[in-house]
C-alpha cells in the first residue's frame, strides 16, 4: 500500500472546495476568509492554552477583522453596480 506524503502547508492551512458562483473575486474572498478562518483558530487555541494573553488575543483578531472587511470592501464583495431593479426595462421598447 503506497503512502501519501502530506504537505506541511496543506496540513497547517488546509483549503476547502468553493461552491459559490464563480468569479475571481469571489475566489479571491474565499481563500481570505479561509485564511481569516485558520488564523482566528489559531489565536483562540493560543488563547485557551494560556499561551497569549487575551487582551492580545483580541487586539490580533480586531486586526484580522479589518483586513478582512478591507479586502471585502477592494473585491466588491456584495455590491452589484450593474445591476437594475426593472428587470430589463432598458431593452423594452
Amino acid at each position: 500500500m503506497e503512502k501519501k506524503i502530506m504537505d506541511k502547508g496543506d496540513f497547517l492551512y488546509p483549503r476547502g472546495r468553493y461552491y459559490g458562483h464563480v468569479q475571481p473575486e469571489n475566489l479571491v474572498f474565499n481563500a481570505n476568509l479561509q485564511e481569516f478562518a485558520q488564523r482566528i483558530n489559531y489565536i483562540c487555541n493560543l488563547e485557551t492554552g494560556g499561551k497569549l494573553p487575551p487582551a492580545e488575543a483580541y487586539k490580533q483578531i480586531k486586526l484580522l477583522w479589518k483586513e478582512l472587511k478591507r479586502s471585502k470592501k477592494q473585491l466588491g464583495i456584495g455590491e452589484e453596480p450593474f445591476q437594475n431593479n426593472d428587470s430589463d426595462s432598458e431593452f423594452e421598447d
